[in-house]
């Protein structure tokens, strides 16, 4: 399993590569939420959301805090 560094630097360099894609050929919701199989952001939406809810637990846990 990764460190949550790890799964952040992940995130950070997904958003890079999200926001250079965006700004070249603009980005529709359903590109976002539902690309097609070979899209470049397909399941975008759900890798990267998975990855937050990993870090925001580890985050509690190392708090002792829940959510």
């Amino acid at each position: 399993m990764a460190t949550k560094q790890e799964m952040i630097q992940e995130m950070l360099a997904m958003q890079k590569k999200f926001m250079e894609y965006e700004h070249e050929n603009g980005v529709q919701p359903v590109e976002y939420y539902a690309a097609q199989d070979g899209h470049p952001l397909q399941g975008y939406a759900e890798k990267y959301r998975d990855l937050a809810m990993k870090v925001m637990e580890i985050a509690h846990e190392e708090h002792g805090s829940q959510r």
